[in-house]
């Protein structure tokens, strides 16, 4: 039974290290709230609470267990997203893109807030590929933007 485990999680492993490439692309952004790490995390830790601060997102959905969450956009479009790895105590979440009409693919991103005295610093960090027939630059560039957008509107409240 044991080694079926590790068998089983060496190849789950492979899995999403082969999603996720030494060709892939990495989009990183921080920046510093002037309110308590505790106080940004409540927003932040909400893994529906995007809606309540990124600005291009209208409404978000939670279904399957409060595991997948279903974004609408403000531009139109919806964004299908998988909650893989919750972190209460280190203030940081990861998930997965699972559908969307972003120019990505293989996206797995985590979103932290980390103490800093009397402020917080915030840093949202994505690796992902470009989908076919789109450029490395554009891609990134979408998901440098969106994160620059979400944590310029959470940091600055």
């Amino acid at each position: 039974m044991t080694r079926l485990f590790v068998v089983l999680a060496a190849g789950s492993a492979a899995l999403v290290f082969s999603c996720v490439s030494a060709a892939a692309l990495e989009s990183t952004y921080q920046d510093v709230s002037t309110s308590p790490a505790d106080a940004v995390w409540k927003e932040v830790g909400d893994f529906c609470g995007i809606a309540n601060w990124h600005p291009a997102v209208a409404k978000c959905e939670l279904s399957h267990g409060n595991k997948i969450r279903t974004l609408t956009l403000k531009g139109g479009g919806t964004i299908v997203e998988r909650l893989l790895k919750w972190d209460d105590k280190g203030m940081s979440y990861t998930y997965a893109i699972v559908s969307s009409p972003l120019p990505v693919s293989h996206y797995i991103s985590t979103i932290k807030v980390v103490p800093e005295g009397a402020v917080s610093q915030i840093v949202w960090t994505g690796k992902y590929k470009a989908k076919k027939g789109t450029s490395s630059a554009d891609a990134q560039k979408t998901i440098d933007g969106i994160y620059k957008a979400g944590l310029d509107a959470l940091a600055h409240e």
